[in-house]
């Protein structure tokens, strides 16, 4: 594109966006210009839809963001600021300013993402380490009625090594979320990852024990000033190490206010550790297990108990979820799961949000082959629905499907029943991963063929049904 097309993109965008008056801050990633603007009522959805080289726009997080693809949105955002006179902000910076516009509800969902999005390479890595360890040790696999390891004995002690870097992610799983939430909150880091590191001590009782100690009346306790605090480890656990992070992080706020700066580096850790460690053991501990357990059950409920029925019921609203950004509420449960795999066997959650995702990408593909004379709609629904199928659904979502409304329902459908069938073929996954096609590589070995089997059945039903409510459709675009 020219120089002077770039110019009229630009301006065309900030006068549709309310003007330059209506921009608190703007940003952009690998294909979206991110902007923070005043009042989001003035924006003219239509017509910035309309803009050359747009392809999508939707809001997210206080941010209201325009797809414009790589290397168009670099040339787009360096005019954008030009002519707004704004600063350059990368985007982490807008990140904190989208986050004044949230309210409380909001807020705690996009820490909850926050806490987790840098951990999930590590879980990845523990994952796939994870489903190595079972091709080697999974009975009849490569090798009847024995595993590789039973054939070969010398592969013993490498499946061994495997197992122990497999695990180490999962099981010291709170030091990891401690660094990260004490971070979020506004709080020291490597005192987050002290209080995880605490909480998983190995003079504790393992907490995978709890229940069964509970039940033989052999709980460890600590007698403090006549008070009994159980002596119990939060091994598989998540929200006590957030919760205690967060109280940690605002008693690190208040003694900075109080404690001589020549004093800060002692006292305010000491204090700080001290009174977080024993307050998370004497109450965030116990009240926080019990709704992490809640959670847990809820999920395994819905789709152990319901089976297919509690698959589809999660692929419809997950889709649903993603609009609003609520689906990030659901994150905290899933890493629940993940952090206690081996009793678990794996999570179901992540098979039918890649059916979810790629059931999106379909339904945006067939309007590709729809749209027969619409250049731009073409151009857009072809490179959304690939991204989708790869895990990536915003320009699928907000560029194609719900703006025809139609996609959308159909993939809907195909999700629901994609993800019916990974449910009932009780397709795990080891890891978090790309929730698309290459998410394979997270599914547990003896459930790979499954998960790709449902993953074309999402895409072949929504696919399908986009087609056929085009045609029961009386809209002029779809097969002109």
């Amino acid at each position: 594109m020219s120089k002077l097309d770039i110019q009229q993109i630009a301006k065309q965008i900030i006068e549709a966006i309310g003007g330059e008056g209506n921009i608190v801050s703007a940003a952009h990633c690998a294909t979206r210009l991110r902007i923070v603007l005043k009042d989001d009522s003035l924006v003219q959805t239509e017509a910035i839809e309309q803009i050359d080289g747009v392809k999508g726009s939707f809001n997210n997080g206080g941010q209201f963001q325009i797809i414009l693809g790589t290397g168009l949105v670099n040339q787009v955002y360096q005019e954008f600021v030009a002519q707004t006179n704004i600063s350059e902000v990368d985007k982490e910076e807008l990140k904190e300013i989208a986050s004044s516009k949230l309210n409380v509800g909001q807020r705690v969902l996009k820490a909850l993402a926050d806490i987790f999005v840098p951990i999930l390479p590590a879980l990845v890595a523990s994952g796939l380490l994870m489903g190595l360890n079972n091709l080697l040790t999974a009975e009849g696999l490569f090798v009847s009625g024995k595993t590789l390891i039973e054939a070969y004995p010398q592969f013993a002690d490498l499946a061994d090594m495997i197992n122990i870097f497999a695990n180490a992610a999962f099981v010291f799983l709170p030091v990891l979320i401690g660094f990260y939430a004490a971070k979020i909150f506004g709080g020291t880091p490597v005192l987050g990852a002290v209080i995880g590191a605490i909480m998983i001590h190995p003079d504790l009782l393992n907490g995978y024990g709890y229940g069964q100690a509970v039940l033989d009346n052999t709980l460890p306790v600590w007698t403090v000033f006549g008070f009994e605090i159980a002596k119990v480890g939060y091994q598989g656990t998540v929200l006590p190490v957030i919760g205690a992070a967060f109280v940690l992080a605002k008693t690190e706020k208040v003694l900075r206010k109080f404690i001589p700066m020549m004093l800060d580096n002692i006292v305010t850790p000491l204090i700080a550790v001290l009174f977080t460690a024993s307050f998370t053991f004497i109450a965030i501990g116990p009240i926080m297990r019990v709704v992490g357990d809640w959670m847990t059950n809820g999920v395994m409920w819905l789709f152990f108990e319901l089976g297919p029925i509690g698959g589809a019921i999660y692929g419809v609203v997950y889709p649903l979820l993603v609009i609003t950004g609520m689906h990030h509420s659901l994150v905290t449960s899933e890493m629940q799961i993940l952090a206690n795999i081996e009793t678990l066997g794996g999570s179901p959650t992540f098979a039918v949000v890649a059916a979810s995702n790629v059931a999106q990408g379909a339904a945006a593909l067939a309007v590709f082959f729809l749209y027969k004379k619409d250049v731009k709609m073409k151009a857009i629904a072809s490179a959304a629905g690939v991204s989708a199928l790869l895990g990536i659904t915003e320009p699928a979502v907000f560029g194609v499907n719900l703006k025809l409304k139609y996609p959308f329902v159909a993939a809907l459908i195909g999700s629901a029943v994609g993800a019916a069938y990974a449910t009932w073929m009780e397709v795990l996954s080891l890891s978090q991963g790309p929730a698309g096609l290459p998410g394979v590589i997270v599914i547990r070995p003896q459930s790979m063929v499954q998960y790709l089997v449902s993953m074309a059945i999402g895409f072949i039903v929504a696919f399908a049904m986009t087609i056929l409510f085009a045609k029961m459709s009386r809209e002029k675009n779809p097969l002109a």
